[in-house]
């Protein structure tokens, strides 16, 4: 009789140890994939990231733009590629819509793609 309690002991025994082992690979198998879907998230950002700052970096620049540079973008042709230059130099981009050079629904075509960046100052 007491052989059987230590059969029944042991075998108790291994069986909590086996579903233990078993929940702790589980337990690690949506640990590894949850943190590969983070890594996998975080390297999307990070090259959402790299991709807005060159588009930043792309920006048409209002002041030294040339007519056919200026007459790629939307809604802008040859007339207000010319009417652009002809309002230089601008100190912002705003400065198109004060100054009347373009109409409101252009200019909001446009704003997110040019920028007016100004000349360095000049030393004395």
């Amino acid at each position: 009789m007491k052989k059987q309690w230590q059969t029944i002991l042991l075998s108790a025994v291994l069986t909590t140890m086996a579903a233990g082992t078993a929940l702790a690979a589980d337990a690690s198998k949506k640990a590894s994939a949850s943190a590969s879907a983070s890594a996998s998230a975080s390297a999307s950002a990070s090259a959402s990231a790299s991709t807005s700052a060159s588009a930043k970096a792309e920006l048409l620049d209002l002041n030294s733009a040339s007519k056919k540079e200026l007459a790629t973008l939307p809604k802008i042709g040859d007339v207000r590629s010319d009417a652009i230059i002809k309002g230089r130099p601008y100190k912002g981009k705003d400065e198109l819509l004060s100054k009347k050079i373009l109409p409101e629904d252009v200019y909001n075509g446009i704003k997110d793609l040019v920028i007016a960046k100004q000349k360095p100052a000049e030393k004395k």
